[in-house]
C-alpha cells in the first residue's frame, strides 16, 4: 500500500480520512455519532439555508432493519457490519425569495460540505465513514418517511475499521486508502487549460 503524502502541509486528518468497507461488527456510542452530526451541522451554506438533514440508526436499534433494507444488495453486503447508518437528505424547497438560494444544485453542494465535515469528525474520533450512492431510493423514501421536498443524497456507513477478511473475497484487495491525482491536474491559475 502506497503511503498518502500531501505536497503541501495540510492537517493529517485529510490524509487519514478514507472510506473502508470492512467494519468491526460492534455498536457505537450515540454521543460519538452525535458529535459527528454536530460537526456536519456547522458546515457553510449559501444564504445560511442549511439544507441538509440526517436520519440515522444505530446498530441493533429498532430502526436498523429499515435502514439496512434501504441499501442496495452490494452495499448491504458489507455495510451490515457498520455501527451506524446515516441517510443524508437535501431540502429541495426554498424558504427565501432569492432564486439562487432555491437552486437544488446549490443545496446539494452545501449538503456535500456537511457530509465532508461529518467524515472528518469521524476520523478525528477514530471511526471511519463510507458514503454510498448505491441505495434503494424508493424503499428508503418509504421506509424512512422522507417528505417529498427532500432529496435522498447518500447513505453513510460508520464504524471502527475491521480487517479485510470481514469482506467478500472480491472486495478484500480493494480495502486500502486511495490516492489522489496531482494538484497540477486539478487546480489551475486562470482559465481552464486547453
Amino acid at each position: 500500500m502506497e503511503p498518502r503524502i500531501a505536497n503541501f502541509p495540510i492537517d493529517p486528518v485529510f490524509l487519514n480520512r478514507w472510506s473502508p468497507r470492512a467494519f468491526q461488527p460492534e455498536e457505537i456510542d450515540q454521543h460519538a455519532l452525535l458529535t459527528m452530526l454536530e460537526a456536519a451541522r456547522w458546515a457553510p451554506s449559501a444564504f445560511n439555508e442549511q439544507p441538509w438533514r440526517f436520519l440515522y440508526a444505530l446498530r441493533g436499534d429498532t430502526h436498523w432493519p429499515e435502514f439496512l433494507a434501504s441499501l442496495d444488495d452490494f452495499n448491504r453486503g458489507w455495510a451490515q457490519n457498520a455501527a451506524a447508518l446515516v441517510f443524508v437528505l437535501s431540502d429541495a424547497g426554498a424558504d427565501t425569495a432569492d432564486a439562487q438560494a432555491q437552486s437544488p444544485a446549490l443545496r446539494s453542494f452545501d449538503t456535500g460540505a456537511a457530509w465532508s465535515q461529518l467524515a472528518l469528525q469521524a476520523t478525528r474520533l477514530g471511526y471511519h465513514a463510507h458514503a454510498m450512492a448505491g441505495l434503494e431510493y424508493d424503499v428508503a423514501r418509504r421506509n424512512l418517511a422522507v417528505p417529498g421536498r427532500f432529496r435522498i443524497k447518500i447513505g453513510i456507513a460508520i464504524g471502527r475499521r475491521g480487517t479485510p477478511d470481514l469482506l467478500p473475497p472480491d472486495l478484500r484487495e480493494r480495502e486500502q486508502p486511495s490516492l489522489r491525482r496531482p494538484l497540477t491536474e486539478t487546480a489551475f491559475a486562470g482559465p481552464f487549460p486547453a
